[in-house]
């Protein structure tokens, strides 16, 4: 009676997570898909705690050390959370996520070892293989989240690691793991361990050598595809301890952030295999370093008044969001700003590159925290012919997403990626803080262009002075 329950109950939160997951897909619907998500946590871990109880009743004396190591994990997971969500800023949640990674890769090595080595457990190959692909996708996942975590910190440089002949290196590597694996199939418990340690550290040099390899336009693709590959590595653990949500639940984060990849990757006009391996960031042959990352002319320098008698005399106006303005949080002057253009009869509306910042859907989320109208928020493909008909565009801090050497120097590395063509607007003002390239390493054409006005300086100290020099001209009105 108690299988049939529990059952019922991981399939109840197996729903749960597939609702929270459609949930997420909105802006609209995210907080209540979130709130599912908790529930069909919650559920689990209720279920869990009872089957426990259950499975101890041949040992009653151990149960009470079983509960208090569970409940020292439940509490401490639970702290440790909770002090994350409350004091972790927005800017740096892409390194928070590529952590979060780097536990579950963990947790399926460790669970893989455990496996392997509990006393009593069955032994078959296919028991062998989960526990070998287990720990071999776990560990990868680790390191290579670890090496995104220093990379979007900014601990590690954005410019891409191009070992000589790294393609045959990784091909060595997987390669020596899959005889590995042969090995131990076919060895006995625990005389196989010596070949899963093995396997273990080459996948973790592997996950090391696949994400230096990767370049930081790149990185935003890289936490979707780790996100992936932390799925398939609790799958994997599902099928070690026979627990069908795990299997379930493993299944969903690792489907659902190989589409997210997918999507994203189309959007910049790439292949997952050429995210992977393709180094992107890396000095193109036709074209040398200087030219790709140093200032190329002259801009043309405004400050906030110019500035200000332009939005004022603007009949609409594109905001362009990008990492510069998370940087700064600048998105609550943004919307106070937007707003007393709006109050003025100024049709305002945001560009959303899919790429912008260092997240999947990473301005969507900052401009959520600060209520902007999900009305006004448009997607790339929605908006960006409409540019060419308006009057101001207000780039703020973005710059590999409007890039036009995008679409025109077949010698930059963005080369074919799709971009927001913010350049086709009557007027453009960037903010920046001075003249450094973007994330990807390549300078931006679209400075020094005749219809390109640069605001230099602190974006949010820049769009709160704007702010207040269009109150000043109600008040004076």
């Amino acid at each position: 009676m108690l299988v049939s329950t529990q059952s019922l109950v991981y399939i109840a939160s197996a729903l749960l997570f597939i609702l929270s997951l459609r949930g997420l897909s909105t802006q609209e619907s995210a907080r209540r898909g979130n709130t599912l998500g908790i529930v069909g946590m919650a559920l689990a871990l209720l279920v869990t705690c009872v089957a426990l109880t259950r499975e101890g009743a041949d040992h009653p004396a151990a149960m009470p050390a079983a509960y208090a190591i569970l409940a020292a994990a439940i509490g401490v997971g639970t702290l440790v959370g909770a002090v994350l969500a409350a004091r972790v800023a927005m800017t740096s949640m892409p390194e928070l996520v590529a952590v979060l990674h780097s536990f579950v890769g963990a947790s399926a090595v460790l669970v893989g070892m455990a496996s392997y080595l509990e006393p009593g457990q069955p032994r078959s190959v296919v028991h062998e293989i989960e526990v070998f692909a287990g720990v071999f996708i776990g560990a990868l996942t680790f390191t290579g989240s670890i090496i995104a975590y220093f990379k979007l910190r900014g601990s590690l440089g954005g410019k891409p690691l191009l070992l000589p002949g790294r393609h045959l290196i990784n091909a060595a590597m997987v390669a020596a793991c899959i005889y590995l694996g042969v090995l131990f199939t076919g060895a006995e418990a625990p005389a196989g361990l010596t070949y899963l340690l093995i396997m273990t550290g080459i996948s973790a040099v592997l996950g090391v050598h696949l994400v230096m390899a990767i370049g930081g336009g790149d990185m935003p693709v890289v936490v979707s595809l780790l996100n992936s590959y932390s799925g398939w590595a609790a799958a994997a653990s599902g099928f070690m301890l026979s627990n069908d949500l795990l299997i379930i639940t493993g299944a969903l984060v690792g489907s659902s952030g190989a589409i997210l990849s997918y999507i994203m990757c189309k959007a910049m006009n790439r292949s997952i295999w050429n995210v992977v391996f393709g180094g992107f960031g890396a000095a193109p042959s036709g074209g040398s370093k200087a030219a790709k990352t140093e200032p190329a002319g002259k801009v043309t320098e405004a400050n906030v008044e110019q500035v200000a008698q332009l939005l004022l005399g603007a009949r609409s106006v594109i905001v362009v969001p990008g990492y510069g303005m998370a940087v700064a949080q600048a998105q609550h002057p943004t919307k106070t700003l937007t707003e007393g253009l709006e109050a003025r009869g100024i049709e305002v509306r945001y560009a959303i590159h899919p790429v912008a910042g260092r997240l999947p859907g990473h301005m969507n989320v900052l401009l959520a925290e600060a209520s902007v109208s999900y009305d006004i928020v448009k997607e790339m493909d929605e908006i960006n012919a409409d540019f060419e008909k308006t009057d101001v565009v207000l780039i703020i801090g973005a710059n590999d997403i409007v890039n036009p050497s995008a679409l025109t120097d077949v010698d930059s590395p963005i080369y074919g990626m799709p971009v927001l063509e913010a350049w086709k607007a009557a007027r453009v003002v960037m903010l920046k803080r001075g003249m450094a390239a973007g994330y990807a390493g390549v300078d931006n054409a679209i400075c020094y262009n005749d219809n390109t006005l640069m605001l230099f300086g602190d974006a949010k100290k820049s769009i709160q002075a704007l702010a207040s020099r269009l109150a000043a001209d109600d008040k004076a009105g």
